[in-house]
């Protein structure tokens, strides 16, 4: 550390080639879960810039990233400074979003004068190119839609305006004195004085607000023309309620508060009730939701019960998890089963009833199982009879969508593996969002990348799917590491609107599958699959 950040704030950030990271400050660690290793990049200096600005104390930054250690010292004006140089403080300016950027210099030595106007400065190697989408079979591919390529000389494309920034080693010129009566600030300006007119860019950047704690004040000048000093505008509703955290529940801030002490959640309970929040959502109309893969054992089936569960869990009734495959589908073997063995075979002949005036809801407990713990219900297919016994038209999977459209807000289609079959192609044609379900395995990943290509070229819907799908990548198998994790997850990067990992846990391996009976950390992935899918309604 150097001698001119001691005493100082220190954040410790660490960014992955996944798009994932951390920022940890005064003990206090936020999670970072972003599409790229630059979105990740963005994010964390963001924090750090924020919480800078709202404490006014420039923070000593340690920052590792894949090329390895950094440090970088953030000032609340927001110049970004490295010690001992200026290439990843360009780096670390140039990953942040426009409006964030700042003026922002190397390292000074203690004797020296103001920082030059220098090139705009940036976090650890934000310049590497963007990695191309890697084929799971171990095929490069090219860049998919969405990626940048880096600039020649490894900074991002955002400049920083050197605007405001004199010469060095020389004072700033004293502005003209306006010798207009004060009593008339309106009044015309002598002749020979020059206007008071900066130019927008000219202006000094804002503050960023602050996410863990105070709010940053506002700059915006409130004497520009026909302003009235802001009294009007700034004037803060009676009806407006700063809306207040439950206390915490987690960690040593749970302790606290259950023997008395009101104590705000941490970061990272904070960012877990944030998904909470977007999965207890209730949308206008029914949303259907088809969980595909061509290859079987890929995870579709553990996939539509526990994202069935995780929205029923926190956004109470109306979900159904529906098994549309006519060859042995199994959705019905990994969940509880009601008072009776009825399947969607014995639901078909009875639609028009269900789609007639007379119909109620309790009618469908007839022929939908409801999972007591869980809270949704599930309408089985019957996988003990051969596929010509149960062949299922496009004119029936329009019957059975409209009745469960009519009495449920969520359906979860849980598809088979022919994508030729025309109950799989009606599905699609009634899906809002789409979520590929994956293993680590290398067949099953590369079953459900071709997947999403060939939908990509099948007409407007089926390509607006595959663009805002969702990818959740399971580690089904127990000898699978975590870098298999991220290999796959960083193949779907340039493919999926969002990709969710979720570790191995042996509550999802065999026999029935219930939420609350999976590990804390493997409901946390989940909870974070559901809130990416809700954010594509």
């Amino acid at each position: 550390m150097s001698v001119e950040t001691a005493g100082w704030p220190r954040a410790d950030v660490i960014v992955r080639d996944d798009g994932s990271g951390q920022v940890t400050i005064n003990g206090q660690t936020v999670p970072v879960y972003r599409n790229s290793l630059g979105e990740a990049r963005s994010e964390v200096m963001r924090l750090v810039m924020e919480f800078s600005a709202s404490v006014g104390l420039a923070v000593e930054v340690q920052a590792l990233g894949p090329e390895g250690p950094t440090g970088l010292t953030v000032h609340p004006d927001g110049r970004v400074v490295q010690d001992g140089g200026a290439g990843a403080a360009q780096a670390a300016q140039a990953a942040l979003p426009q409006s964030l950027a700042q003026p922002v210099a190397p390292a000074q030595p203690a004797h020296a004068g103001p920082a030059h106007a220098g090139p705009p400065p940036a976090v650890p190697g934000a310049g590497a190119a963007v990695p191309q989408r890697t084929s799971v079979m171990g095929h490069a591919d090219q860049p998919g839609a969405g990626q940048h390529a880096a600039a020649p000389n490894g900074v991002g494309q955002h400049g920083v305006s050197p605007h405001g920034v004199g010469q060095p080693g020389l004072p700033p010129e004293a502005p003209p004195q306006d010798p207009r009566d004060p009593r008339d600030p309106q009044g015309p300006a002598p002749q020979g004085m020059p206007q008071q007119n900066v130019p927008q860019q000219d202006r000094a950047p804002q503050r960023p607000g602050a996410s863990f704690g105070a709010q940053a004040p506002e700059t915006e000048s409130p004497f520009r023309p026909g302003h009235d000093g802001g009294r009007r505008d700034n004037r803060r509703s009676f009806l407006v309620q700063d809306r207040l955290d439950e206390p915490a529940t987690q960690g040593v801030r749970g302790v606290l508060a259950r023997v008395g002490l009101r104590v705000r959640p941490g970061e990272t309970e904070r960012a877990e009730r944030a998904d909470e929040q977007v999965v207890s959502q209730h949308w206008p109309g029914p949303r259907t939701i088809s969980i595909v893969n061509g290859k079987g054992g890929a995870g579709k089936t553990p996939a539509t019960v526990l994202l069935s569960a995780v929205f029923s869990s926190h956004g109470g009734s109306g979900v159904v998890a529906w098994d549309n495959n006519q060859t042995r589908g199994t959705l019905g073997w990994r969940t509880e089963q009601g008072p009776h063995e009825a399947t969607l075979l014995d639901l078909i002949p009875q639609t028009e009833h269900f789609l007639g005036p007379t119909a109620q809801l309790a009618d469908l407990a007839w022929f939908v199982h409801h999972q007591s713990r869980d809270r949704f219900d599930v309408l089985r297919s019957k996988p003990m009879a051969l596929a010509h016994e149960q062949r299922i038209s496009s004119e029936d999977v329009d019957a059975i969508h409209a009745v469960l459209a009519k009495y449920y807000r969520m359906i979860f289609i849980d598809s088979g593996n022919d994508e030729s079959d025309p109950m799989w192609l009606r599905m699609i044609d009634h899906t809002d969002q789409l979520v590929v379900a994956t293993s680590t395995r290398d067949d099953h990943a590369e079953a459900g990348a071709l997947l999403l290509e060939a939908l990509a070229n099948r007409g407007e819907h089926m390509a607006d799917l595959a663009r805002k799908a969702v990818v959740v990548v399971s580690q089904s198998d127990p000898k699978a590491t975590p870098a298999d994790l991220r290999r796959v997850a960083q193949g779907y990067r340039s493919l999926a609107r969002e990709v969710v990992t979720v570790p191995f846990d042996p509550a999802m391996v065999d026999g029935q599958l219930v939420y609350r009976a999976l590990r804390p950390q493997t409901r946390r992935a989940w909870l974070a699959a559901g809130a990416a899918l809700a954010r594509g309604f």
